[in-house]
């Protein structure tokens, strides 16, 4: 648990567009072409985010984590039947700092949100063999309207995504309805006829707008389908992992004001 500690001068000036520039957002990390179609899609794939190379460390170390954590992976946030889960990633291992500090993923994060956003939550899932598939939803208990988001998420690709490995599927759009799956479906389980796969390869990072209509999809291969959830919301929002009260003291000390700013873990003096 967090406890106190003193803050330099400059933690205490720190604000959201100190805090981006000081984690590389320029304004120039995606094009208008980008910009558009997230706005337009709900969804964006940014291709080589990772190398080869680190999404193999990426799943040594979960993998690690996983056969530690046992029966208690992913307790923090959410357990799931058919699906590993593992959650509170900041505190486990300092190569999870990319996922919240990326300059291309923050740059998508304040355009769908806007200038006041925090992280909410750094988890990971990987769906099993022959499990995975989820009802259609939004990360949000109700619809808003279009322009007014309240929550973004990043799908880190630690496998090729593959319309056998359980791919996210996705309802292109459907952030802008102002409806929830419940709402036009009978069965939000079901296959809807407008969704697609997100398919991509190992090292992809997908920006998704979290009102965007969304689910996994069954594994149907022989092999663990995984992937890394970075999932930012307003800073007014409840998160989903309360990171004042999990940050570790040593977590604390080796992030950056700025990441401890995204955190919202600033101020405990």
């Amino acid at each position: 648990m967090l406890e106190s500690f003193s803050h330099p001068d400059k933690e205490h000036l720190m604000d959201m567009a100190t805090a981006l520039r000081d984690l590389g957002v320029t304004g120039s990390e995606l094009t208008q072409d980008e910009l558009d179609r997230l706005d337009r899609d709900g969804f964006l794939p940014l291709e080589d985010v990772l190398t080869l190379e680190e999404v193999d460390t990426f799943n040594q170390r979960m993998a690690e984590l996983t056969a530690a954590e046992g029966d208690q992976a992913g307790l923090e946030v959410h357990q799931e039947h058919g699906a590993d889960r593992l959650a509170d990633l900041i505190n486990k291992d300092p190569m999870f700092e990319i996922c919240f500090s990326h300059p291309r993923v923050l740059a998508a994060m304040r355009h769908v949100l806007g200038a006041e956003f925090r992280l909410s939550s750094l988890n990971s899932r990987a769906a099993l063999p022959g499990q995975g598939h989820q009802s259609l939803h939004a990360d949000f208990d109700r619809p808003v309207a279009p322009g007014e988001y309240e929550v973004c998420n990043s799908i880190w690709l630690l496998d090729d995504f593959t319309p056998e490995n359980g791919a996210t599927r996705v309802v292109p759009g459907s952030h802008r309805r102002g409806t929830m799956p419940g709402d036009e479906m009978p069965d939000p389980a079901a296959t809807h006829p407008d969704q697609i796969q997100l398919t991509a390869k190992a090292g992809t990072v997908v920006i998704f707008n979290s009102h965007l209509w969304h689910g996994g999809t069954q594994n149907h291969t022989t092999r663990p389908r995984r992937a890394m959830h970075s999932y930012f919301a307003h800073r007014h929002l409840p998160q989903q992992l309360d990171q004042q009260a999990y940050l570790r003291p040593e977590t604390y000390q080796r992030l950056t004001p700025a990441q401890r700013f995204l955190l919202d873990v600033t101020g405990t003096d």
